[in-house]
């Protein structure tokens, strides 16, 4: 199995981001990460919604 053909500075932020260290990102399965990926979207998508809505100006 190759390494993965992302950039080194995805491959920092995704190392950072799923709490997985660098050398065990770039030789996991894509599907894996990919799912890993998908996990990380929705949960930040979630804590997105949960922030207060930004307030209307007056004109």
């Amino acid at each position: 199995m190759k390494p993965l053909q992302i950039s080194p500075e995805t491959a920092i932020t995704l190392s950072k981001q799923l709490g997985v260290p660098l050398e065990h990102l770039m030789h996991m399965p894509q599907h894996i990460l990919l799912q890993k990926i998908a996990e990380l979207s929705k949960k930040q998508s979630t804590d997105a919604g949960t922030e207060a809505p930004p307030e209307k100006e007056n004109q």
